[in-house]
């Protein structure tokens, strides 16, 4: 524990969920497979799943999708990202890519270039299981700027 240089650190949390936080300077290149929360602030070139949670720090850039329950993200995306339950784009979050999850916040300042399937409820399906459009999904496009564009 004390002299490590490892930037991996697993905490306890209350009840039995674990919580990985990936630190800033952190870069793997690979599948990330998680359980959990997992807080990354790091590079990771890869495609990361979890049935969990997934939060990106505002250093974070993640180089390939994302599959999780939930999503909160300050940082860059380039990839696709799809979440069961939610997905959450604070300020400094940058986004390449299609996003599909049932519930969607956007904060002001937010760029996403790409397709956004927003179903406005949640669904019970598995992390890793093909998402079929409800009759009823929002489809939108964003500029740059954060504006919604007609599709």
């Amino acid at each position: 524990m004390f002299g490590s240089t490892s930037k991996h650190k697993e905490l306890a949390m209350a009840g039995e969920e674990t919580f990985t936080f990936l630190a800033r300077g952190f870069e793997f290149k690979g599948t990330l497979t998680f359980e959990g929360t997992v807080g990354i602030d790091g590079m990771v070139s890869g495609a990361i799943y979890s049935k969990g949670t997934v939060i990106l720090g505002e250093h974070a850039v993640i180089e390939g999708d994302i599959s999780a329950g939930t999503i909160v993200s300050s940082g860059t995306i380039n990839g696709n990202v799809t979440a069961t339950e939610r997905v959450h784009l604070l300020p400094s979050a940058a986004m390449n890519g299609d996003l599909k999850t049932p519930l969607l916040k956007v904060e002001e300042g937010v760029q996403v270039h790409g397709n956004c399937e927003a179903e406005g409820g949640a669904k019970s399906k598995g992390v890793e299981e093909p998402r079929e459009a409800a009759p009823h999904a929002a489809k939108i496009r964003v500029s740059q700027r954060g504006e919604a564009l007609q599709r």
